[in-house]
């Protein structure tokens, strides 16, 4: 474990506010502050920050804790990793406890083996494409020659060639040190039926994934000719996670605060950045991602989206466009005329074209309404009723009413139609829509309540009274120490006393907590940040309400005894006999 008064150090350095306002914007509302949820996507800010105690809590999807849990779902890391990225931030040492100092120290050095394995694949690699043989020559001319890169560029983005060989990386790694099965959990090797390891990357040129802080994280490698797969590659990794990073985002971030663009391929994004356009990145093999989106709009104001032109790039662009403008970034397609892709019209027309292209970038609105006006012909009134009605849910579907007027304006233009009309047709659907999500957010509210659907707590449904007198306590016992002191001193209750597991995991950890004098050690350390959500919700519930003496912790024991119907407690009638029972045990 990492030392509770290092642990508290961390906390105190790394003060909420600035931390949470650097991944997302946030707006004071009195004593806390508000924002949109960085976990999960909304329109309406849910996301609520409570600096008194640097805390957060969202209303939407139940995440919260403190500033480790933040770091922990953010970045996607695991306790003592969050641990060590704010006190690197707050510029602290970590010390850990003796007994399970090995633990987290050898967990560290197995990724930073990680990170160097990849760093010695890379050079491998590198060698490889300016070797003297037939092969790599063949490589390094299909970078030169039919890609038209230079040499410096070649080295700016550390390209390669993994050999036409079952073995030569393997080799390699195995003379560095490296033991075969930690190459396959990094995916240089696979491993076969029989038990034979070989090079999983084999006659492909090499692209090396870089995070923003330089470590090589992954290989892509793509064929020279037109054989199947086109491109191969790392799956994920202990130090890779292709759903949650982008290819040149290490060089974008440095040019991309006002936009971004978006490209499918590794050779668009160094056709581009060779163009000049260093503020290109690429998804890694897969269609975007939540979780790079808002990678994304840590970064910038404006994504750009570049796809190829055919119908798979379209649907991508669709989806694109949704994940980013649900993250709060301006979206625009760039349509590329002429040619597949941004490297094959950078090629044949230049950069300067390209740039007009970029210029003439369309809009969210006006890319779909092209795309929908596409496939109808408006001169007939059937077709031009069925586009009227796909262009008015299309419009719907915006926020903004200065927006929605806008674009009703252009439609109704477009297609000769009464503004009024399309206006009542547009009002009609979002009335219908918002009374479609009302009845569904109550019957989602009553299920919740009664503990239907409950993963972080599944045993809640089975008893939802005793539950909910479990949370009461507490809620109780994690805001008000004298409270803790009085129940844990007084063995008032016992981990006996609760039904649910996550509730009673909840007591022993404040139990242990206060009986090894740790009193008010993050529980991040034991809780996963799902649970660390439903904790801080007590806490929020308990402090919402005005009455929290001893009283009400008499009254609320008592309910909870109660309810589980403990035989201890079936002798007393009333609250008045549990305070007697109580002063009996302060006086023994």
């Amino acid at each position: 474990m990492i030392r509770n008064e290092v642990v508290d150090e961390i906390l105190l350095r790394n003060d909420i506010e600035s931390l949470i306002g650097s991944y997302i914007s946030l707006k004071r509302a009195g004593g806390y502050l508000k924002g949109l949820c960085p976990f999960h996507n909304e329109k309406t800010p849910s996301f609520v920050v409570y600096p008194q105690d640097n805390s957060f809590y969202c209303f939407g999807c139940g995440i919260g804790g403190n500033a480790i849990t933040f770091i922990r779902q953010i970045e996607h890391l695991d306790y003592p990793d969050a641990v060590e990225f704010l006190a690197k931030r707050a510029g602290i040492t970590v010390v850990y406890d003796n007994d399970n100092s090995n633990y987290f120290k050898n967990k560290k050095v197995d990724k930073k083996r990680y990170l160097q394995m990849n760093v010695d694949a890379a050079r491998f690699f590198n060698a490889q494409l300016f070797a003297d043989n037939e092969n790599s020559r063949m490589a390094l001319n299909y970078f030169t020659k039919v890609r038209g890169l230079s040499v410096s560029l070649i080295k700016h983005f550390g390209l390669g060639y993994a050999p036409n060989s079952f073995d030569a990386l393997k080799n390699y790694m195995l003379s560095k040190g490296y033991d075969k099965d930690e190459l396959v959990d990094c995916f240089l090797l696979g491993k076969s039926q029989s038990g034979t390891y070989f090079d999983s990357f084999r006659n492909r040129v090499m692209f090396p994934i870089i995070d923003i802080t330089g470590n090589v994280i992954a290989f892509g490698g793509r064929v020279m000719d037109d054989s199947k797969p086109k491109y191969k590659n790392s799956s994920d990794t202990p130090v890779f996670k292709k759903s949650r990073n982008l290819f040149a985002l290490n060089f974008a971030k440095n040019y991309c605060k006002d936009t971004m663009i978006l490209c499918e391929g590794y050779m668009d994004v160094i056709a581009l950045h060779s163009a000049g356009f260093n503020n290109a990145v690429a998804t890694l093999g897969t269609a975007i991602t939540a979780e790079q989106a808002r990678l994304m709009s840590r970064y910038t104001k404006k994504v750009l989206i570049s796809y190829d032109a055919d119908e798979a790039g379209q649907m991508a662009a669709k989806k694109a466009m949704k994940l980013l403008t649900d993250v709060g970034l301006d979206v625009s397609v760039i349509v590329v005329p002429d040619a597949k892709d941004p490297d094959e019209f950078i090629k044949t027309f230049g950069k300067e074209k390209f740039n007009k292209v970029i210029s003439s970038s369309k809009s969210k609105f006006e890319y779909n309404m092209d795309n929908i006006l596409s496939k109808y012909n408006i001169n007939l009134p059937q077709d031009r009723v069925n586009a009227l009605n796909e262009l008015e849910k299309m419009i719907s579907e915006f926020y903004s009413k200065a927006e929605i007027d806008v674009y009703i304006q252009q439609v109704a233009l477009k297609l000769q139609v009464e503004f009024k009309s399309v206006k009542t047709d547009v009002e009609r659907i979002i009335r219908k829509r918002i009374s479609a999500q009302l009845k569904t957010e109550a019957k989602n509210y009553k299920e919740s309540s009664m503990g239907y659907g409950d993963k972080i707590n599944p045993d809640f449904i089975k008893a939802p009274s005793v539950a909910k007198n479990e949370e009461s306590v507490l809620g109780l016992l994690l805001v008000y120490p004298e409270h803790r002191k009085l129940v844990f001193t007084k063995k008032l209750l016992s981990k006996d006393d609760f039904f649910t597991e996550l509730n009673k995991r909840i007591f022993e950890a404040l139990e242990t907590n206060f009986l090894n004098g740790t009193d008010g050690r993050d529980i991040n350390e034991f809780f996963t940040p799902e649970e660390v959500g439903r904790i801080v919700k007590m806490k929020i519930s308990r402090m919402s309400l005005t009455e929290n003496g001893e009283d009400v912790l008499f009254e609320c024991i008592d309910s909870l005894k109660k309810s589980i119907d403990k035989k201890y407690f079936e002798k007393i009638d009333n609250i008045s006999q549990l305070k007697e029972l109580i002063e009996s045990k302060r006086n023994n």
